[in-house]
Parts: structure tokens; C-alpha cells; sequence
């Protein structure tokens, strides 16, 4: 590094060119400018540089330069010089510094006619010393100059600084602050580690030594002029690699300190500033391009929140935005968060046993309850889809490429793969998946063995809340990482074993993080009421054609080749095109030296293998093969995991793979015009294999109005509180609209049946949707075959003892779609009632509050 020598232009301005950067200090004067400096002052010839900031320090100033200059004669310090930076005091503190120049002429005087705060003057100093090392001290000297070979040890030991901390152990503090000022400073020098400092006790003790070339290259990199500026310089040290030493020194408490309480509100502000300068100008712009995406996807749900409807979700958003409504109800009344008999009345729901993704609902439950549960649905779709590309984004920029644009290519492939896209339209458990790269990035933080058990601590609390989006995801994603584990510890195993220590011990921590925090949630998930133990979807594995083809929403999609290898448009699991299998198998074998693209290959390869379910067809045949997913589904969890669905595993480590070897493309020049050649060709075959993917907008249908008697609020002059409403049909997985009504009436009603999963049996087996009973089993029947059903004297009793067991007041039929549907189901429910209906808002209704 290069410096050119301090000039003067009038009293205003110095300039100093660390690395070919200009940094401008205004309002800067001087004693004695030297005008060049002699040979013997350049950057690097004096030994130690002494920088003092000084604002109103005329009472103790004097014997604190007379310290310093006695120290450092007594230690035979060979060359040094004492550089004491004014920073507008109004008092006599100028003239103190002026005597003592004129005694040692190795003291010198710069100023600021106006006090611009601490890291300004520090800056000035640091600036126009000429040191090899250089002390930055206060002119209270609270740690005394003595504690100085402790800080030169550490850069004598290949630090290139040394911070003076009063809060390591070995650290002697004798004459202590105010309580008060204590622990505010303990708290800013949290606030300080979780934000600017990591690994840094305590950076605001004003005794530093710095290597001097690096000093002046980073003070002439900052910016803050405030007492924040120790972080700002710590920060640029540890980005750059520099290795910082924090050492315990002894410090004492002197009055007259100039830090007031508004200064602890500055200090936060200059953090906050700092955090935004250290946000790299490409990430906004990648989070704004991931944001765009996600809004042209949902275009036809934000053109009308509260009445469009996804045509591909089929019941799940309805059920979605009762869940988004019934929390926020509950956090607004201040209710069991995980329990409801608002639905299945009286028997209930369990919401921690559903996906009702609290992580995102009861932080949301402001905006549910002003502007409605649509545009809470729609929030979370467009947000957390784009939020999940942007995290995804981050772990590659920051841990495995260089080129942020290659980061943003994986980031993108990640969030939008269609398995996302196709879950993204009923499944936002599978598609709002931003947490699980901050989990993989701090686990990648365990490995390398710096802060185990910080870093533990946080990994349990990123897998609490990940419980909190969706188990079945952090299950497949844990099923990855384990692969992933796997392969890279065949691949590269002496890198295994020395990250399996630290990784291992930082589990160790997690696990009983996560244990403290989930044990009530998931006691009454798996044994409180309505709880059940597993969900039986039967043999639902992908066809291996599934990974060839094309998803309905890619681009190059035809929903009937997809619909005949899926269980449905929610379920596209798999469907990357064969032009992206050849693609990733060629990147493959093409990066193979490297352990972690081979690992990546086996964790796809794997996770594709696992996902053929138990039997695998053999193309071509009639028979099949025992694929893996036997010994798999058979253990603890996995039971009722739709095997399909690991293929999701793929989607990452495939954006990976895309994104390094973007870039290892735009980080190499080729050679010649034949490599200028492959280089055109792979690009071109990038864009083959992307471009058929790319995702088509999610088409929406106007949903059904809400009729005038539960918008109109009729209800309540038929329906008792606590009693409830009971539709025809009765709700079930396939009859959901009643589940609008509900939220539209602030849940002033419950319902028989509904959509949310529950037990059933002796052995409580998970079903989707209510325990069958005669009279809904009657009605729906009645509504699939379109003829009224004969009515007796069992059916009735039964269909009184339905009613009971509901607590029901009143029965209502809704329009029909179809005419010849509302007219059997109408005459049907007068046979059981033995009643006229009413007319009420639109709907029929039976009051049935006597019985029947």
C-alpha cells in the first residue's frame, strides 16, 4: 500500500490517498503544517503513533501528555511522535497541547473549529500519523499507558490489533462507573456484537492499537464521526480478514466523562447506518427482482384479494385463510393458539397438529384483522416466496460464489423450481421456506468451530420457528442435509471429520433449545385433544418419468402429461425437464474435483431414488422394483410423509449446482476463440434447460359471494352464542365455502365438520376432514347423485341425535351452483326437519333451536 504524503490546502482540507482512495476532512487546521514532511516522518519511519482525541480536556489534559510522553521515553521507545486532534473545544484545551509542543516537538496539535464528535477527530489523527503502530488513547488515560505491552504482544503475535477490554476475565477495573452507566454499556456491547462486532467483548474501551498502514486504510474507509466509530473499524478489520486481538487491560473510571444518556440513542443510529452501508448495492436490487417475479405469479390473486380464488388450490385456500383467521381471532381474544372447536363443533380442532403456520399467522394477525385473511393469504404467498429466494441468495453469496448474480440464478432456481411453484398455489407450508437456508448457513457456522454454543443457541431457535412454518419441510429438509452429510463425508473426508466435532457439539445445544421451547406445543400436538398419530396417504410415489417432464405452470408444461403423473396439480413434486437432468449430470462430471459438487450430485441423485416411493416401475415392463422408500416409510415421522415430495430436496441442491457453475463461468476468462466457442455453447445449454421452466402466472376464478344472511349479520337472529350453524352440505374437505362465511362473521358461529386434519378411531389414524356421520354422509350423498333421499323413522332419529351432538340452531342451504342439486338437497333436509324453510338473505333456513 501507498501513501501520499499529508499536503495542506489553506486550513481546510487534507487529503490522503491510502490505495488510490481520496477521502476529503473539511474543516481541519493545523500547528506547524508540514509542507512536504521530511523523509524521517513518511507513513511507516516513526515507531509509534499516539493519538489523542480531545474535546474540553483543558483540567486534565496537561498531566496526561506529560504520562504518555514519560512512558514512552521510559520504555525507550525508539522513534515516536504524540498527535493530540482538537475537536472544537471551547475551552483552554489548545492551549494546553500548545505547551506541551513547544517543550517535545514530537507533540503536534491538529483541530476542528467545530466539534464533529470522537471518530472524526480519532479519523484526522489516525490519518495524518506517520507510525508503524498506532495507540489510539483517551486523554483521560482511564487504561494507563502501562497496559500498552500487553497490546503490542498481541500484534507482535501476528494481530494486526489489539483491543483493550474490560470484559474478559484478567480484566481490572478499580474505580467503577454508575450502576446505571454499567449496564447501559453492557447492554450497547450487546446490542454492538449482535449487530456490527461479533466476537468482540468490549469495543468501546478507548485503548487500541492498530498496525499503521491498516489503520490509515481503514480510517480512511470510515465514515461515522460519532462514538460508534471503534465498530465501524473493527468491522472493516474483520472483513478484510485482519486478525483482531482483544486483550484484558485495567481501567479505571474517571469523572468528567463527555458520554451522556443522548449519546447511547446516537450510538444505536450510527449501528443502523452502519448496517445499511455494509448491505451489498446488488442485494436490494436481487430481493427487488425476486419480489417482481413473485407479483407477476399471484398478478390475478392482487387484482382482487377478497373475491379472486386460485384456480389450482381446489379447498386449500379457503381452509389456509380460515387458519390465517381463526389465530388472528385468537390472538385478539387472547385464546388457546392451539386448540379451536370452531370448527368440528363441539369435538374441535387441534391447530398445532395442522399446518396453520403460526411462525407467519400470529405475527401477520394485525394486518388478518384489519384488511381481511385474503390479503393475509396473499401476503404470505408473494412475500415469503420472494423473502425465500432472497435468504437462498444469501447463503450463496455469502458462503459459496463469488458473482452475485450467479448467487441470484441459484437463489431464484430455489425459490421458483417447480415443486415450489406448483406447491406455491395451496401449499404455503412448502413454498414459504425462508428459514431453511438460515439454518443450513448457521449450521455451516458450526462447522467451522468458532462460537459453538452462540451459534447452537440460535440454531435451536431457527429450528424452533421453522416447527412454527412447517414440520413436514424441516423433516425433508433434515432428510437432505443428512444426505448431503453423507456424500460430502465420502467425498472429502478429512473436512468431515474436523467440521463433525464442532457441528456435533452445536447440535448438542440446539436440541435442548428446541426440546425447552417445543415441549408444550408438541405435547398437545401428539397427545392433547384431537391429536392423532399419522396420516395415511397410501403409495404416492413419482413415476421416473415425473423428473423428465414439465410442470403445468412451466413454461413448456402440458397440464394433461403432468396430471397423469401427479396426484394433482398441488403435488407437481418432481417435473425438472430432461434438458436439466442432462445439464446437472454434465456440471456434474464437468466440476467433479470438486467434493461439494459431488456431494450435491448424490444428495439429487439420492433424493430423486428416494422419491419412486416403495416400488419403482421398470420402464418399458409391467414390473417393478423395492425402492428405498420401504425401509424409509417404515420409520418414526416419515409415515405420513408423501414420498413424492422429497423430489423437493432436489430443487436445492440442482440451484446450487446451477450457481456454481455460473460462477466458475463468469469468474474465468476463456482463452481463444474455440474456448469463447464452449463458452457460448454452455451458456446456450444453461438457457435450454431454464428457460422451459420458467413459471406462468397462477389464473384465478371470482369466488362465491357471501350471502346477504351472513353478510348482512341475519345470522344472529338465528343462531344462540356458543351455538352453532349448520350447512347443507355439512363442511368437509369438499365443501369449504361455509368456512368464508364463518371469518366473514368474526366467528360469531361455529360449524359441525369441516377441512383440517383429525383422529378417528380407537387408534386415533389421521383423516382429512371431520369422523363421518349418518346425516352428513346423507347430504352429501344426496348433493353427488343430485335425488332427494328417503327419509324414516332411523334416519330421523339419527339425524336428531347429529343435531344434539352439534349443539346446531339453525340448518341453511346456500344457492347452488346447479339447480338440480339445490332442489333435492332442500326437499331432503324437509323430510328430516319435517318443516318448511324460510327465506332469509338469500338462503334457506330451518330454525331448529326446539329440535326436531
Amino acid at each position: 500500500m501507498r501513501v501520499i504524503p499529508v499536503t495542506w490546502h489553506g486550513d481546510s482540507i487534507l487529503r490522503v490517498q491510502p490505495n488510490d482512495l481520496w477521502v476529503r476532512l473539511e474543516d481541519m487546521t493545523s500547528e506547524n503544517p508540514p509542507s512536504p514532511p521530511p523523509d524521517e516522518q513518511r507513513a511507516g519511519a516513526v515507531g509509534l503513533s499516539v493519538v489523542v482525541p480531545a474535546y474540553n480536556e483543558e483540567d486534565r489534559l496537561a498531566p496526561s501528555l506529560k504520562t504518555i510522553r514519560a512512558h514512552l521515553d521510559g520504555e525507550g521507545t525508539e522513534t515516536w511522535e504524540l498527535i493530540v486532534v482538537d475537536d472544537g473545544s471551547t475551552d483552554g484545551t489548545a492551549d494546553v497541547v500548545r505547551a506541551a509542543a513547544a517543550e517535545d516537538p514530537r507533540i503536534r496539535l491538529l483541530g476542528s473549529p467545530a466539534n464533529r464528535g470522537k471518530g472524526h477527530a480519532v479519523r484526522i489523527g489516525v490519518l495524518a500519523s506517520h507510525g508503524r503502530r498506532v495507540l489510539v488513547t483517551d486523554a483521560d488515560l482511564a487504561t494507563p499507558m502501562s497496559e500498552l505491552p500487553l497490546l503490542s504482544a498481541g500484534l507482535d503475535a501476528g494481530a494486526a490489533a489489539a483491543v483493550g477490554s474490560r470484559a474478559l476475565p484478567g480484566s481490572r477495573i478499580g474505580i467503577r462507573q454508575h450502576a446505571l452507566r454499567e449496564a447501559l454499556g453492557r447492554a450497547g456491547a450487546g446490542v454492538i456484537r449482535a449487530v456490527a462486532a461479533p466476537g468482540v467483548r468490549d469495543s468501546q474501551c478507548g485503548f487500541k492499537l492498530f498496525e499503521g498502514e491498516r489503520a490509515r486504510t481503514a480510517f480512511a474507509a470510515s465514515r461515522l464521526n460519532g462514538w460508534a466509530f471503534d465498530v465501524e473499524i473493527l468491522r472493516f478489520f474483520r472483513k478484510r480478514g485482519w486478525a483482531v486481538a482483544e486483550v484484558p487491560v485495567r481501567w479505571d473510571h474517571r469523572p468528567g466523562s463527555k458520554v451522556r444518556p443522548p449519546a447511547y440513542a446516537a450510538v444505536l443510529g450510527d449501528l443502523v447506518r452502519l448496517r445499511i452501508r455494509a448491505v451489498h448495492p446488488a442485494g436490494p436490487a436481487v430481493a427487488g427482482l425476486y419480489l417482481l417475479i413473485a407479483l407477476f405469479l399471484y398478478a390475478g390473486l392482487w387484482a382482487a384479494p377478497n373475491a379472486a380464488y386460485l384456480v389450482d388450490s381446489a379447498s386449500d385456500q379457503q381452509q389456509w385463510e380460515w387458519f390465517f383467521a381463526v389465530t388472528a381471532d385468537n390472538v385478539a381474544h387472547l385464546r388457546d393458539p392451539f386448540f379451536t372447536d370452531l370448527q368440528n363443533h363441539p369435538y374441535g380442532v387441534n391447530l398445532m397438529a395442522n399446518t396453520t403456520m403460526m411462525g407467519v399467522s400470529v405475527p401477520l394477525a394485525p394486518l388478518t384483522l384489519t384488511l381481511g385473511p385474503h390479503v393475509t393469504w396473499a401476503v404470505v404467498l408473494t412475500g415469503g416466496t420472494a423473502l425465500t429466494a432472497w435468504t437462498w441468495y444469501r447463503l450463496l453469496a455469502k458462503r459459496l460464489v463469488r458473482s452475485r448474480w450467479a448467487a441470484a440464478l441459484g437463489g431464484g432456481f430455489c425459490a421458483f423450481a417447480p415443486p415450489m411453484v406448483s406447491h406455491g398455489t395451496a401449499h404455503p407450508n412448502f413454498a414459504v421456506l425462508f428459514v431453511i437456508p438460515l439454518i443450513i448457513e448457521r449450521a455451516l457456522r458450526l462447522c467451522e468451530g468458532r462460537r459453538v454454543r452462540r451459534d447452537g443457541v440460535i440454531l435451536g431457535l431457527l429450528l424452533v420457528y421453522q416447527v412454527f412454518l412447517g414440520e413436514e419441510v424441516l423433516l425433508l429438509a433434515a432428510t437432505g442435509l443428512l444426505l448431503f452429510a453423507f456424500g460430502y463425508a465420502v467425498f472429502a473426508p478429512g473436512a468431515a471429520r474436523a467440521a463433525a466435532g464442532p457441528l456435533l457439539r452445536g447440535l448438542a445445544v440446539a436440541a435442548p433449545v428446541a426440546a425447552v421451547l417445543l415441549a408444550v406445543p408438541l405435547y398437545r400436538q401428539f397427545f392433547g385433544a384431537q391429536s392423532y398419530h399419522s396420516v395415511l396417504h397410501g403409495s404416492v410415489g413419482n413415476h421416473p418419468f415425473a423428473l423428465l417432464e414439465f410442470a403445468t405452470r412451466s413454461l413448456a408444461g402440458d397440464a394433461r402429461v403432468a396430471a397423469s403423473l401427479s396426484l394433482n396439480r398441488t403435488e407437481e413434486n418432481a417435473f425438472f425437464g430432461w434438458p436439466l437432468i442432462v445439464l446437472a449430470v454434465f456440471l456434474v462430471v464437468r466440476m467433479r474435483d470438486r467434493p461439494l459438487v459431488r456431494a450435491l450430485g448424490f444428495t439429487a441423485l439420492a433424493a430423486a431414488v428416494l422419491s419412486l416411493g416403495r416400488d419403482i416401475p421398470v420402464l418399458g415392463t409391467t414390473h417393478t422394483l423395492p425402492g428405498p422408500w420401504r425401509v424409509v416409510g417404515e420409520m418414526p415421522l416419515f409415515e405420513s410423509v408423501i414420498e413424492s415430495r422429497t423430489a423437493m430436496i432436489c430443487a436445492p441442491a440442482l440451484g446450487i449446482l446451477l450457481a456454481l457453475a455460473c460462477d466458475r463461468a463468469l469468474n474465468s476468462r476463456p482463452r481463444g476463440e474455440r474456448e469463447r466457442g464452449r463458452r457460448l455453447a454452455a451458456w446456450a445449454a444453461g438457457a435450454a434447460a431454464l428457460v422451459p421452466l420458467l413459471p406462468t402466472p397462477y389464473p384465478t376464478v371470482e369466488r362465491a359471494p357471501v350471502p346477504a344472511f351472513v353478510a348482512d349479520g341475519h345470522w344472529r337472529d338465528h343462531v344462540r352464542p356458543g351455538r352453532t350453524l349448520v350447512p347443507v352440505p355439512v363442511p368437509d374437505p369438499g365443501h369449504v365455502t361455509a368456512l368464508d362465511w364463518q371469518a366473514r362473521a368474526d366467528f360469531g358461529f361455529a360449524l359441525p365438520g369441516g377441512y383440517f386434519n383429525g383422529p378417528d378411531g380407537p387408534d386415533r389414524r389421521g383423516i382429512y376432514g371431520p369422523v363421518p356421520t349418518p346425516t352428513a354422509e346423507l347430504l352429501k350423498k344426496v348433493n353427488e347423485t343430485g335425488r332427494a333421499a328417503d327419509v324414516d323413522d332411523r334416519t330421523r332419529r339419527a339425524f336428531g341425535r347429529d343435531l344434539a351432538a352439534w349443539r346446531a340452531d339453525a340448518i341453511v342451504l346456500p344457492p347452488q351452483d346447479k339447480q338440480d342439486k339445490g332442489e333435492p338437497l332442500r326437499e331432503t333436509v324437509e323430510r328430516l326437519t319435517g318443516r318448511k324453510p324460510q327465506r332469509v338473505g338469500g338462503v334457506w333456513v330451518w330454525d331448529v333451536r326446539d329440535g326436531v
